[in-house]
């Protein structure tokens, strides 16, 4: 892949910012803040102000792992997709054990980076 010019540039941005707005359902009371929370060593509530930081850095993120996501795709590469979503959602987990993680917290990071895999790889079918 040599031009980036052939990737969808539409499907990248629409799939981290649906992953973003995903990851705001994910880890709020709705779903899974609280039990998360404890699991995290962090209060049950969530934080008057999001900390901007963790914000950065997550945007970040899912921008690049949407990046890979289209670059896989103009190369017809799913399963490259799918081993790179792996490796990504491995990563956080591994990080997370080390910060001693209850493996219900660690379960539901994976997950949800998985989900924004999910996400991403149907934007670049529908973009």
């Amino acid at each position: 892949m040599e031009n980036f010019a052939e990737l969808s540039w539409l499907a990248i941005v629409v799939g981290a910012v649906v992953s973003f707005l995903v990851g705001w359902v994910w880890y709020s009371p709705i779903l899974f803040l609280k039990k998360w929370a404890e699991g995290s060593g962090l209060p049950p509530e969530p934080p008057e102000k999001p900390p901007a930081f963790p914000m950065l850095a997550q945007v970040i993120a899912l921008l690049l792992l949407s990046t890979v996501i289209g670059i896989t795709a103009t190369a017809n590469a799913l399963i490259t997709a799918i081993l790179a979503i792996l490796t990504a959602a491995a990563f956080v987990v591994s990080n997370g054990a080390w910060c001693k993680k209850s493996c219900y917290a660690l379960v539901v990071d994976f997950f949800y980076v998985v989900v924004s895999g999910v996400i991403m790889i149907v934007c670049q079918g529908i973009f």
